[in-house]
Formats: structure tokens, sequence, C-alpha cells
């Protein structure tokens, strides 16, 4: 076969590509809401919440709606297409800023926890993103299209810590962090015409009593598949534990919320920026390589926090923090979805969604007793790291598990 003859039977990712440049900036801004909430949630919490250990339990309430939302927006993209259940995700974060900014006028804790769960509606849709970009790549762009989406994040980073929480959160003084609130409310409705650009086509209808390809539980007999939820898992709790911890964290140990917000942006700025070389990565040495990489950066994550409580502790181990979350979390959607059907990536991805988030709303709430249950800040926060070992564990066994599982197949 000639060069010009191979060439012609390359796959057009040309409708791919299109769609990823869509999705980034879906991402970036839209995605930005995230990281306003992330940094101000669990100030929010310490407001108005009467007893402080639940000052993160707003955070909890995002991702334990999120883990119930993840399949429901899967099964609604599923049946009618990706845009509708992104739209849907829209809604909840517009609706859900516009409620926190008003329980923080109100002073009602409550309201601020309703407001909240309303936004793990966008949290469920916008973790789609990285599976809508697979949908009409080939097998050899897809790894770089899922990471070139999540390299949006790195916008995020910057559009919510750095512009929307400085530039808005005294916007309604005297009561705080409410003008943030309103301001993100407004992003998603501005934001949300993006959507309407994005060409992946729906999904043909299954016939009536067809099937939805292989039953889940010879789905899950795949090593790879297991493997790849287990990581997803940890690479995100392990991640929001940390992070959830270090807004109150930075500030407990004296430092401003300024100063809690441009260490959260540089989390943030390192969970994406990696995304721009990940994909290459995982094409030339595979995905479990670059998860395994992933998971030893997390542990180093905890080293370093461990270390001590200045500034440079907590942005060395937050930057460690995001590049390692950035390595797991993206080879391990890419392990998943090399090993599912198109037919089958509405409940594979649903349920795997739903598998994160709910240890990511074990993790968030586990964050703030932890930290709030010891005498001193800095003793909560070496036991917010030290929890980091045993799900560590679980993943890289997990992965040695999977290693010698092919050699001897």
């Amino acid at each position: 076969m000639t060069i010009a003859e191979s060439a012609s039977l390359a796959p057009d990712d040309g409708r791919a590509r299109r769609n990823v440049v869509i999705l980034a900036l879906a991402s970036a801004i839209l995605g930005a809401q995230m990281p306003v909430h992330f940094v101000l949630g669990g100030l929010s919490g310490q407001i108005l919440a009467e007893n402080k250990a639940l000052a993160t339990l707003p955070i909890s309430a995002t991702v334990f709606c999120s883990m119930f939302a993840a399949p429901a927006v899967a099964l609604l993209m599923g049946r009618y297409g990706r845009r509708a259940g992104f739209f849907v995700g829209v809604a909840g974060g517009a609706a859900g800023a516009a409620l926190n900014a008003l329980a923080l006028l109100l002073g009602s804790f409550p309201l601020l926890l309703a407001g909240s769960a309303l936004i793990g509606i966008y949290m469920a849709a916008q973790g789609q993103y990285r599976f809508a970009a697979a949908d009409t790549a080939s097998p050899a762009f897809r790894p770089k299209a899922i990471s070139y989406v999540m390299a949006g994040g790195l916008a995020a980073a910057i559009i919510g810590p750095q512009m929307i929480v400085p530039l808005a959160r005294e916007a309604l003084a005297p009561v705080p962090f409410a003008g943030a609130y309103v301001a993100t409310a407004l992003l998603n409705l501005l934001a949300a015409p993006l959507l309407l650009f994005l060409d992946i086509p729906r999904p043909p209808r299954r016939a009536k009593g067809a099937p939805s390809g292989r039953p889940m539980r010879e789905i899950l007999a795949e090593p790879r598949v297991r493997a790849a939820m287990i990581c997803a898992m940890v690479s995100y709790a392990l991640m929001n534990l940390v992070m959830t911890a270090t807004p109150l964290a930075v500030v407990g140990c004296g430092f401003s919320p300024d100063m809690a917000g441009s260490i959260v942006s540089a989390h943030v700025l390192a969970m994406f920026a990696p995304s721009f070389f990940t994909g290459h990565l995982i094409a030339r040495f595979g995905a479990e390589r670059i998860v395994l990489a992933g998971l030893a950066l997390l542990g180093l994550t905890a080293v370093v926090a461990m270390s001590g409580t200045g500034t440079l502790e907590f942005f060395v181990a937050l930057v460690l923090l995001g590049i390692g979350w950035n390595f797991g979390f993206i080879g391990a959607t890419d392990m998943l979805t090399a090993g599912q059907r198109p037919e089958e990536r509405a409940k594979v991805q649903g349920l795997n969604d739903f598998l994160v988030f709910g240890l990511v709303t074990i993790a968030s709430l586990s964050s703030g007793a932890l930290l709030n249950g010891f005498e001193s800040v800095e003793a909560g926060w070496d036991a917010v790291n030290i929890a980091v070992a045993p799900f560590l564990t679980l993943a890289v066994v997990t992965l040695i598990w999977l290693k010698f599982r092919r050699r001897g197949a």
C-alpha cells in the first residue's frame, strides 16, 4: 500500500477537532464556576454553619448531588444527545449559584446546601465533556481529544479564582461572597450558547426490546474496566479530599482568603496545564503507566503537605495534587473509553461517574471532619493527608494486579 493510499484510509478527525474546540471553550468559561465554588463554598459554610465541622458540607452537597445526577445526565444524553444534557447542567449551575447568593444574603445554611446541591447538576454534566470529546474521535486521536478538552480548565483556573472571586466577592457588601455567586449565575446564562455549536450525532434509537450492548456484569468482568473505574475514583476523591480542606487550612493558618484563592488557582492550573501533553504521553507510554505516575504524585503531595504549613508548602503540595489528578484521571478515562462499545457509553459512563462522585462525596465530607476534628488546624491538615494512604494503596495494587493478569493471559 502506498503512502497516498494509507493517508486516504486515515480517519477524518475534522469534526472531532471542531467539537474539541467548543468543549474546551465551554470547559474554560462555564467551568470557571467550579473553582469559584470550591474556593467559596467552604468559606461560606464556615460563616453560616453553627457547627464549624460542617463548613465543607456545601462542597459535599455538590458532589453528592453530582453522584446521582451523573447517571441521569448520561442516560439523558444517550436518549436526546449531548447538548440536551449540557443545557440541563447549565440550568443547574445558574440556579444553584443564584440560590447560594440568596443564602448568604439571608444568612441561611440550609439554603446554601440546596444551592450547592444544584451546582452538582452542572458538575455532573461537565464530567461528560471528556466523554463527549471522544465520541467523534478516532482511536488515535481519542486520548488527545480528551486531554485537550480537559486543558480548557486552565483558563477556568484564571477566570474563576483570579477574576470572578476578587472582582465580585464584595459586590454585595457587607455580605461577603454573594456577589461572586451572582456573577457565576450570569456566567452560565451568557456562555450557554456556545453549546449550540456542538456537532455530535444523537445516538441511534434502539428498537424496542433490543439489547443495549453487553450486560453490565459482563462489562465489569473486564479487568481493564474495573481498574479504570477504581483509579478514576481514587484520583478524583483524593484530589477533592485535600483541595476541599485547603482554603480552610490556609485561612486557619493565618493567611488571607485571597491567598487561599491564589493557592487553589495554582492547583487548578496544575490540574489542567498538563492536558496539553498528557494525551501524547498516553499515546507513547500507555494509559496505565501515566495513571501510575499520577498516583505517585498524589502520594508525594501528602508528603510535602505534612512537611509544613507555610505558603511554599501549600503551593507545592497543591500543584503536585493537580498534576497527579490530571495524569490519574485522564489516563483512567482513556482506559474506560477503550473498554466500552458505542451502544454501552451511556450506562458505562453513568455508572463510572456515579462511583467517582460517590467516593468524592465521602472524601469531601471527611475533609471538613478531619480538619476540624483536632485541637489545631495543623494537626487536622496532617490527618487529611494521612487519609490519602489507604486509597492510594488500593489503586496502585489494582494496577499491579492488572499488569500481572495480562502477563498471565
